[in-house]
This record gives C-alpha cells, structure tokens and sequence, in this order.
C-alpha cells in the first residue's frame, strides 16, 4: 500500500524549526559557527526535500503509467466487445 509522505514532510519541517530554535537558544559556540551549521541543517533539509520530491514524482509518473494501461486495456476489451455485438 502506498504511504502518504505529506505528513512526514510536515512533521519534518516542523522537527527542523523546533531544532534551530532551540539550538540558537542554547548555543555555546560563536555567531559564526552557529551559523554554519544553521547552514549546515538547511543544506541537510534541502537535500531530503529533493530526495521526497524525487520520489513523489517518479512515484506518480508510475501511477499515470499503470493508469494509461489500464485505460488502454479497458478501450480494447470495448472494442471487442463492441465487434461481438456487431457481428
């Protein structure tokens, strides 16, 4: 059965706010190095988006491909219903 990754997304970006909020709060280093790994996390958060998003989009390329073929299977079966009605 197919999994729906929107919540996960949310539940992900919800993760990354709380953990840079309270990362800032809490911060022993300098502004620099908090910075980069501010950086760092949304550099992190970027690459797993893209990953989601690649794999939203491959997975409904191959829900539109089953469909064309079930569509295509359906117009024959039709078609050969129709010739047996016909002749």
């Amino acid at each position: 059965m197919a999994r729906d990754n929107s919540q996960d997304f949310i539940w992900f970006l919800s993760g990354m706010a709380i953990g840079v909020t309270v990362g800032l709060l809490f911060a022993p280093q300098p502004g620099e190095e908090t910075r980069s790994q501010i950086k760092s996390a949304a550099r992190r958060g970027s690459d797993k988006l893209r990953e989601s998003s690649e794999e939203l989009y491959s997975r409904g390329r191959d829900l539109f491909e089953r469909g064309k073929e079930l569509a295509d299977e359906a117009s024959s079966i039709f078609e050969r219903g129709r010739s047996l009605v016909d002749g």
